[in-house]
């Protein structure tokens, strides 16, 4: 299990580079770990830019699949498949990516939490 905080978008990038880092050292193919990284760093940057606040990461390797799991209070209540954005917005489409590569959709849990589980594949 690979768990961090963070509260900026710079120690987020740190972050997110060493958990690619050991993402390749548990043998994950190379468009798992863009797909984990995409995921992580939408759910990251959205608590962080919209709700201003520190976000709680945590990622399960699995057999069959990565879960990820997000929590920051800002994700409350908040909306996890609002309207599919324009091609042209600058912002807004997060949530559509996450839900577009993701097993399940975002799953909403306790306190803020949001989870995603990422399809492993075999390719490397």
């Amino acid at each position: 299990m690979i768990t961090f905080k963070v509260d900026n978008l710079k120690s987020m990038s740190a972050q997110l580079s060493a958990f690619a880092e050991l993402l390749k050292t548990a043998a994950v193919c190379e468009d798992d770990i863009f797909l984990s990284r995409l995921v992580s760093s939408e759910l990251i940057s959205n608590a962080i830019r919209h709700g201003g606040e520190e976000a709680e990461f945590r990622c399960e390797i699995c057999v069959d699949r990565i879960n990820i799991t997000v929590r920051a209070s800002s994700f409350e209540g908040v909306e996890l498949n609002p309207p599919p954005p324009s091609a042209l917005a600058e912002s807004g489409r997060g949530f559509y990516i996450i839900n577009s590569v993701s097993l399940n959709g975002i799953e909403c849990g306790e306190g803020g939490t949001l989870t995603v589980a990422i399809k492993r594949t075999d390719k490397n």
